[in-house]
């Protein structure tokens, strides 16, 4: 690092990084402890499309983090605020459980296109009607364009395919809301009352989390649990600012050399 920055404020990713579905990565709750002891404003923010943030944080207290529902940040959240804003109703695209975020939305004879990870929606028929929707003029609003995500048997696939495969198919462009989106960022930000230059930013997801948050002017740690792949910081530029094992050893390292 160039200069010794002014450390106010954590991003911290939650699957992958805190946790892989039912499971909480060893010695993270106890390290999350020890970082909330610490002078700095935390924000949880999370790509996952999987669950509204109410089951999100069900999961969480069960896996005994404590967190509270206003330290999260989610690309769900963020895509609501972007229809609210633009005024359109949206064919949404998305897991059944997540749609607890959409309450109150109007979604009948839709005008976009809202598209997350809804393994149980990715067919044929309902991806050609999200086709004809754009082909008419709908915007499309990605949650997130993740290659893929980390389950406890292995990697599968996450939106990003999917969104891709519609924006080629349409000659059009999404506008993606979640991370690695500097709006995203910005937002998750915004009530910590920090800017960018005074955070830094822990996750498993080189592309979308570290590179999102570098690029947004932030520090980015690389932890080697959930989705990380050994290679993976070579594929941003710059590079991580750090990498580490876990979770555990980046608040370590945070404990130890940032403040």
């Amino acid at each position: 690092m160039a200069a010794r920055r002014v450390l106010k404020a954590v991003l911290v990713d939650l699957s992958g990084t805190l946790h892989i579905e039912d499971l909480a990565v060893p010695g993270a709750q106890e390290a999350l402890k020890r970082l909330r002891n610490a002078p700095l404003a935390i924000r949880f923010v999370t790509n996952t499309t999987k669950e509204c943030k109410r089951s999100l944080l069900e999961r969480l207290r069960k896996l005994d983090f404590e967190i509270s529902e206003e330290e999260i940040f989610t690309s769900l959240t963020a895509a609501r605020n972007l229809v609210e804003q633009q005024k359109v109703r949206p064919m949404l695209l998305i897991d059944d459980s997540a749609l607890h975020d959409f309450e109150g939305i109007a979604t009948q004879d839709p005008n976009a296109v809202v598209i997350g990870l809804a393994p149980e929606h990715f067919n044929y028929e309902t991806l050609n009607k999200a086709f004809r929707l754009l082909l008419d003029g709908a915007p499309l609003i990605a949650i997130h364009k993740a290659r893929y995500y980390k389950k406890k048997d292995g990697l599968y696939l996450g939106p990003g395919p999917f969104v891709t495969g519609l924006e080629y198919a349409t000659d059009t462009k999404a506008t993606v809301v979640g991370k690695p989106s500097s709006t995203f960022f910005l937002e998750a930000l915004r009530s910590t009352g920090c800017s960018t230059d005074q955070a830094i930013m822990i996750g498993d997801d080189c592309r979308d989390d570290v590179g999102g948050a570098q690029n947004s002017g932030m520090l980015g740690i690389l932890v080697r649990t959930g989705k990380y792949r050994a290679g993976d910081e070579e594929k941003i530029d710059p590079a991580p600012y750090l990498i580490c094992d876990s979770f555990p050893q980046a608040v370590d390292h945070i404990l130890e050399q940032l403040l």
